[in-house]
């Protein structure tokens, strides 16, 4: 067989054309050797495939053929074209272009003039196209290429404020043609209204630094532990906020404000509370951002409707442009113009004064600010007139598949982070948001469609980062995210992942989901959502669905969950030892099974994010009206409530609540509710509703399980009252206020974790099915040195047997002085203690 490579920079070519032809062509070689071995290192995937080498003589016409259509052919001997395809080109380019990484790129500013740069390699032309502020018609610039595939230009200082798109001339294979892109920078520190144009801002001018924002310093954290973090999305925050004036709500400008929630963020943080994670704020490519154009569906018509009605859910699909959780990037570097309080500030660079108002506002409350990041998958790609990058160098920020095709194992178009200008863009992304934002940490979408190399790239960069040069200590800055073992890269397909496992040693953490599904049972792709967990009633209080299975069934599986949790509660580390109660023996996180993988899989506690629920899936207030048995009181629910999070809280590691948790806030069972609107995402700071019985949620992602739903919507003994919501608020404040107490609740290392942590009833004929006993004891620490807790979430007290010398213990002062009566009936012997049903309580001994 004859393998051919051809190029033509028009895109017309035809691999059966007899030579001459107007296009370039040229014989390849077989290498029998197969591919090197430092490429099969860098594309493991392709580790098999056919090695072809071009000849010597056109290797330097190479940056050429890059800027046209390269087409390979393979043909018989006679001639006759057997196949043939077009080329994926990312790694020649990373390979001629690598000097670019090192190149700042988008807008800059020197002595008073901006440069615009744009990194293009595959272009055959890029021009600027400007819009000037003054007003007038576009002028068009031809911009510069440099050696690196860049493309600058230089302007005047009264370019400030343009509008501007790059105009590329690109070959796009999905288009077949040579096109003329005319794209927004993918670089933007500020956009119009909708997108539809970059403008040119210059980040350090003065009238877009509110005062609060330089002033307010966030508070410090000794150690990644020590965050306590509140999962926020900003329009959920404020739009309710009848406290809020109108004008600001659902935008930046709600932080500002003195009102009912922001009074509740300061509550939280006086109790321990340190940092809001706020949903993605960057520019987004599915909410409508002029605000005439935004509608929602009157509430005083949706309230017509009963509990368990579908009408609620099919007006809300109506206005579903004007609401979503953001995580379908468009623009990376730019917050998204929804949340400008006005049209105008949403147009140019009001928007930058206005989200650096609302961290400051944070910071004064004494949160730190974490932004969650989406740079696995881009909102669209080739041609759509919502893709950037795409379109600027064609086929090279997407992962693609052996056809060349996109690949969306994130539901949207995956992002080749790997690949080297990729990879910039993430890191770049990260440095710009800390250092012009001045934000404290970052949270990863799908990070584990990210190479470990990725996060190990942003750590460095952001490490770099100082008080003196950048107005931010890099190092301060935390980063984490879920670790999810998933889609064309599973399994390190492509390159080590920065997963659960892979990312120990790290100190970047994960989501612990081990936690998470034992404590509340099953997992997010149960048929029936009503299987129970630990803390949900499992093997102690069925909910007569069936779906927990038999009773010997929830038996073994209460004695698993039991001990994920307990590994969970010692920082998940792949190296603690512990009796395990499903396996009978003294064993490490890393040899207890969790689907196939380790459940403990940390190499310090800075590497986990204990959590009971978050902004996926449903709200811990709906996951327990699924799983509790439908006669279980609201003052016992509310008991639940407080146990569950106990049991993310008062383990080791950080922590994260998803709003409005500790207020009993529910999405009416919704299961998915990233478009369900304000209706269904309800959040209410006054904690007179917890947004239950809003109407069975939107069919697209719960309808199959709509006839399990509707008669719990139904039911108005599943509705919390106020003195319910209130109650919860108040004991979830304890839970805080306990663990800030002492340091045995924040141990910063695995070897303090493993001499300090200990199951002391884990072994034998004391251990009580459904009650995890969990000892701490680290000398020197102050005020307390040791601690006892006991988390007995069965509907009955337990008197509980314990082989250690209890002289000296009490129960915490938080709890003996706090909100719950019932804790407060806790019995405590020289070496046995009783607790109520549904209770977690806390015994502390003073150091001497």
């Amino acid at each position: 067989m004859d393998w051919r490579l051809h190029w033509a920079l028009d895109g017309e070519l035809d691999p059966a054309a007899s030579e001459p032809v107007p296009w370039g062509t040229c014989g390849l070689g077989f290498d029998p050797r197969g591919l090197p071995a430092d490429v099969q290192q860098r594309f493991p995937h392709l580790r098999n495939y056919l090695a072809l080498r071009l000849p010597p003589t056109v290797l330097a016409q190479v940056p050429t053929m890059l800027t046209g259509r390269l087409l390979l052919s393979v043909h018989h001997p006679s001639g006759r074209v057997l196949a043939s395809g077009g080329l994926q080109s990312p790694g020649v380019l990373d390979q001629l272009y690598a000097s670019a990484a090192t190149t700042v790129l988008g807008p800059s500013w020197r002595d008073g003039r901006p440069s615009l740069r744009v990194w293009a390699p595959t272009a055959q032309c890029v021009r600027l196209l400007r819009w000037p502020a003054s007003g007038g018609a576009v002028e068009t610039t031809i911009m510069a290429r440099a050696d690196d595939g860049t493309w600058a230009v230089t302007g005047e200082p009264e370019w400030l404020g343009s509008r501007y798109k790059y105009e590329v001339t690109v070959y796009a294979p999905y288009a077949g043609r040579v096109v003329a892109n005319q794209v927004t920078d993918p670089y933007s520190l500020a956009l119009t209204v909708n997108s539809t144009h970059s403008v040119l801002v210059d980040p350090d001018d003065p009238a877009l630094a509110p005062e609060e924002w330089v002033t307010a310093a966030p508070p410090q954290l000794d150690s990644p532990v020590d965050q306590v973090i509140y999962e926020l999305h900003l329009r959920d925050f404020s739009v309710h906020d009848d406290t809020v004036p109108a004008e600001l709500r659902g935008s930046f400008l709600a932080a500002t404000a003195d009102s009912a929630g922001m009074a509740h963020l300061r509550r939280l943080a006086e109790a321990g509370l340190n940092t809001v994670q706020l949903l993605p704020m960057f520019d987004n490519a599915t909410v409508q951002e002029h605000p005439d154009r935004r509608p929602q569906p009157p509430k005083e018509v949706l309230k017509q409707f009963p509990p368990d009605s579908p009408e609620q859910q099919r007006l809300a699909a109506q206005a579903t442009d004007g609401y979503n959780w953001g995580y379908d990037p468009w623009h990376y570097f730019v917050p998204e113009g929804s949340y400008a309080s006005t049209l105008a500030a949403a147009d140019g660079a009001g928007r930058i004064s206005e989200c650096r108002a609302m961290i400051g506002a944070f910071h004064a409350a004494g949160l730190r600010v974490v932004i969650d990041q989406v740079f696995n998958h881009t909102a669209s790609s080739g041609q759509d007139s919502r893709s950037v990058l795409d379109r600027i160098v064609p086929g090279y920020y997407h992962r693609l598949n052996a056809a060349g095709e996109v690949e969306n194992s994130t539901c949207c178009a995956n992002v080749a982070t790997e690949h080297l200008m990729a990879g910039k863009l993430m890191v770049d992304g990260c440095r710009t948001w800390a250092r012009l934002y001045r934000v404290d940490g970052f949270r990863f979408d799908l990070m584990g469609h990210h190479s470990r190399q990725n996060l190990l790239e942003v750590r460095a960069a952001l490490d770099e980062l100082t008080l003196a040069d950048d107005g931010v200590d890099g190092r301060a800055i935390t980063m984490y995210g879920e670790g999810w073992n998933f889609g064309e890269v599973a399994d390190n397909a492509r390159f080590v992942q920065a997963t659960q496992t892979e990312l120990a040693g790290t100190g970047i953490g994960t989501f612990n989901d081990r936690l998470r599904d034992a404590v509340r049972g099953g997992s997010v792709w149960d048929a029936d959502p009503r299987g129970q967990g630990f803390g949900t009633g499992l093997a102690t209080s069925d909910n007569g669905s069936g779906a927990s299975g038999e009773r010997s069934q929830q038996e073994q599986r209460l004695a698993w969950y039991t001990d994920l949790i307990s590994v969970g509660l010692a920082g998940n580390l792949r190296d603690f030892r512990w009796w395990s109660l499903s396996r009978n023996a003294e064993i490490s996180g890393a040899e207890l099974d969790y689907g196939g993988r380790p459940a403990g899989y940390a190499a310090e506690p800075t590497e986990v994010i204990n959590y009971v629920d978050a902004h996926d899936n449903e709200t811990l207030f709906d996951a327990l009206t699924l799983k509790l048995h439908p006669a279980t009181s609201m003052a016992d629910r509310v008991r639940q409530n407080t146990v569950c999070l106990a049991l993310a809280t008062l383990g080791q590691g950080a922590v994260l609540w998803h709003a409005g948790t500790d207020m009993l806030r529910s999405k009416s069972l919704d299961a998915n509710s990233y478009r369900s609107g304000d209706w269904f995402n309800f959040l209410d700071f006054s904690m007179r509703d917890n947004g239950f019985g809003a109407g069975l949620p939107p069919a697209a992602d719960n309808s199959d399980h709509w006839r399990i739903y509707a008669p719990l919507l139904a039911d108005p003994r599943l509705k919390p009252k106020p003195e319910h919501i209130h109650r919860a608020h108040e004991t979830a404040l304890d839970l805080l206020r306990v663990r800030s107490s002492s340091r045995l609740f924040r141990l910063a290392s695995a070897e303090a974790i493993k001499a300090a942590v200990r199951f002391p009833v884990a072994q034998g004929w004391q251990a009580q099915p459904g009650v995890i006993v969990m000892a701490i004891e680290q000398a020197g620490l102050r005020p307390y040195d040791a601690a006892l807790v006991v988390f007995n979430p069965t509907a009955w007290l337990v008197r509980q047997s314990v082989p250690m010398d209890l002289a000296g213990y009490r129960l915490h002062p938080v709890q003996a002085g706090g909100a719950d009566v019932v804790v407060k009936a806790v019995g405590l012997g020289a070496d046995w203690v009783s607790v109520p049903g549904r209770t977690v309580a806390v015994f502390v001994r003073s150091a001497e």
